[in-house]
């Protein structure tokens, strides 16, 4: 792990974003512990936020794209704080996304930001990925308004874990198979019980492995 990914971890915790308990997810699994990015609710919280995505993406994705997209909700503030966090580097990186309902009055359309051209490269920036929704409603509003290309997606955590019980992926890279796109996360779940070690009870450990053994796909 890189540093910076050990003091995102910390930061998830300190804020409250991730936590530890009885969680039911949007696919009706029970969990051990949630991601809210919801609870992201400061300027200073949403820069460090920023720089951290800004790190995974020069880790995975150094020059390989042209804009960022940020799937509403969620995503808006998050490809924001990132755009913002490129800015403070130097770099001048444009993001759009998505109402969720067309505008009718003024510019109208569906997307608000950069105006996306043919041949540009899309890189979506989302907060988790469990079953790959968001993603799949994103990838026809995107087509829809150039010959875009999907440069990839990068998430906060990767839960690692199978969108269906007959898949024999992660969800993460699932949906990266099903659209021909490169996928990378800022940490994994495993790097985050990695990182906190000691500091998750034991009761934590064994039902996060328990979950993983249900849920997750065999290491390798």
């Amino acid at each position: 792990m890189h540093d910076s990914q050990r003091r995102f971890i910390d930061f998830m915790v300190e804020v409250g974003v991730l936590t530890f308990g009885d969680f039911t997810t949007k696919s009706g699994r029970k969990t051990p512990y949630f991601v809210n990015t919801g609870k992201y609710r400061s300027g200073g919280q949403l820069a460090r936020l920023g720089r951290a995505y800004a790190d995974a993406i020069e880790r995975s994705f150094p020059e390989g794209f042209d804009c960022l997209f940020g799937p509403a909700y969620k995503g808006i503030p998050l490809v924001v704080a990132t755009s913002m966090a490129f800015a403070e580097r130097g770099r001048e990186v444009e993001f759009c996304f998505n109402r969720k309902e067309a505008k009718d009055h003024g510019e109208g359309g569906l997307l608000v930001g950069h105006p996306l051209k043919d041949g540009d490269r899309v890189l979506i920036v989302e907060d988790v990925t469990t079953a790959g929704t968001s993603i799949r409603e994103t990838v026809p509003l995107l087509r829809a308004a150039a010959k875009v290309s999907l440069a990839g997606l990068v998430v906060s955590v990767d839960r690692q874990e199978r969108a269906s019980e007959q898949s024999t992926r992660t969800a993460l890279a699932e949906v990266g198979a099903e659209f021909s796109m490169p996928t990378a996360a800022i940490v994994t779940i495993d790097e985050v019980v990695e990182h906190l070690g000691d500091r998750l009870t034991d009761d934590d450990r064994s039902r996060i492995a328990a979950y993983r053994a249900r849920y997750g796909v065999a290491r390798t």
